[in-house]
């Protein structure tokens, strides 16, 4: 069992099945408890590590319906509105859910009703009840007031007025009940009586389009897994160009009958429409795992789901159209980032502000692939030196210089611990920073483009006006020149 402090005193959190019998309850002080039962073994609450083994339990839920949602604090809520037929019916689902709950070492109480409302009441009283639509109101009449989920205190006040049951609170008038416990508590009673519903939220959005394969046999070779996730590629990929679509992000679910689900994610530059280029990246994916995909006792469900798709527009090109060259160009992409992570392959784009270390932005290469393609960087004169360094430092940093005139050129500068003549300055370009941004309050800066003695270029620049914005103007190293 777990114990936690509340009010400065540690009460029972979680009681197991023994610990029920001998008389314990949740919420008993401690002290009372071990009265009852000296040699109890008893564990600190930990609700981080509770919430992450709800979490899994909800993935391994999945299986059955992908409206799965939280309920709180220790409830799932399925929707499984359109999915019982293809386990056999509600009956053979429910059977199945618990039993494979039970496999994994879970005690589960479960109930199928047609709001959330109906199921969740019935749950906290009965196991394994199915209420046709319409019956809800007698299947719940006879269930005692706490099965609504209510405030202890409004439980108390209603076993005082002599309202034990769900049934003897249904048959006061609605006004007089609102009146008394509020609209939350008519709420959750009308949701329990079938007279009206909520609608659940799931834990992540249905995806667009899913394909799945179950097997009478847990599959744990590589080579079937790869045959069941090609097929699965064609399938998904065959029911989006009936629809006119491409995937754009694609995630496959592996779950292991021992409960344990593995997720694969993969992105795509361009939406993909060729099966053979998904389980490419499925297999660039799997090959640069750190944790391989442990099959365990083999999976007994494969799941294929296009989370992200856009619709396929057709084009007629031209001949000498680069259309080909843009498509092998995002395959790469795409199989680097399988390999080694969206995050990691970028693309620079121009970015319209003054401040140079802001004029180029970083974005995942698959996402700003084509706004690279269109980008308009500033045209170079080839005969021309740059007027800045193709690489800055990734922060400016500050230097000793010594100049002629205090809003001059420098012309010696200590950087790093290393001196320099100056032999040639070229300068200021006076940079204002972005009046529109917060950096507005920043300092103006003057930037120099300078040559030391030994042929070396640098970019420094002098961080705010002299007199005008400060008395004493401090120095940056931003850049050199190849």
């Amino acid at each position: 069992m777990t114990v936690a402090r509340q009010h400065n005193a540690l009460l029972l959190v979680a009681v197991d099945a023994a610990a029920a019998r001998a008389g314990l309850t949740p919420e008993l002080p401690l002290a009372s408890a071990r009265a009852i039962c000296p040699d109890l073994a008893v564990h600190d609450d930990d609700p981080a590590a509770d919430a992450r083994l709800l979490e899994a339990i909800a993935d391994w839920c999945d299986r059955f319906t992908p409206l799965v949602a939280h309920d709180a604090p220790h409830g799932l809520l399925l929707d499984v509105s359109g999915c019982a037929h293809l386990f056999g019916g509600e009956a053979a689902l429910l059977r199945d859910l618990c039993d494979g709950l039970a496999r994994q070492g879970f005690g589960v109480s479960a109930a199928i009703a047609s709001t959330a409302g109906c199921a969740r009441a019935l749950r906290r009283v009965h196991h394994g009840v199915i209420v046709p639509p319409g019956n809800e109101a007698a299947a719940v009449g006879t269930l005692p007031v706490f099965a609504l989920g209510c405030d202890d205190a409004i439980t108390r006040a209603l076993r005082r007025a002599g309202l034990k049951t769900i049934g003897d609170v249904a048959a006061r008038a609605s006004t007089e009940i609102t009146e008394r416990f509020g609209a939350g508590f008519t709420a959750a009673l009308h949701e329990a009586l079938g007279l009206q519903d909520a609608p659940i939220s799931p834990r992540r959005p249905p995806p667009d389009t899913m394909v799945e394969k179950r097997f009478a046999e847990p599959v744990a070779t590589d080579t079937a897994i790869m045959t069941a996730l090609a097929s699965l590629a064609e399938r998904l990929t065959a029911t989006m160009a009936e629809q006119g679509k491409g995937a754009r992000r694609v995630e496959a679910r592996f779950f292991r009958t021992d409960g344990v689900v593995r997720v694969l994610t993969v992105d795509m530059a361009r939406p993909a429409t060729e099966p053979r280029a998904l389980l490419r990246l499925f297999r660039e994916r799997l090959d640069a795992l750190v944790d391989p995909l442990d099959p365990g006792f083999g999976f007994d469900l494969m799941r294929l789901s296009a989370l992200v798709t856009e619709r396929i527009a057709q084009e007629q090109h031209d001949l000498d159209s680069h259309i080909h060259d843009d498509d092998e160009v995002a395959a790469l992409v795409d199989r680097i980032a399988a390999r080694l992570g969206g995050r990691r392959v970028v693309v620079h784009l121009p970015h319209d502000t003054h401040t140079p270390e802001h004029a180029v932005i970083e974005m995942p290469a698959q996402a700003g692939l084509t706004a690279a393609a269109r980008a308009h960087w500033p045209a170079r004169v080839a005969a021309e030196p740059p007027l800045r360094p193709l690489r800055l430092l990734m922060r400016p940093e500050p230097v000793e210089v010594m100049a002629e005139v205090p809003d001059g050129p420098p012309v010696r500068f200590t950087w790093r611990r290393v001196s320099h003549r100056v032999a040639r300055a070229e300068g200021p370009e006076r940079i204002a920073m972005d009046w529109w941004r917060h950096e507005a309050c920043q300092p103006t800066r003057d930037y120099f483009r300078v040559e030391d003695e030994t042929g070396l270029r640098f970019w420094l620049y002098r961080d705010g006006l002299y007199v005008r914005e400060t008395a004493e103007p401090k120095w940056f190293m931003h850049g050199m020149f190849a």
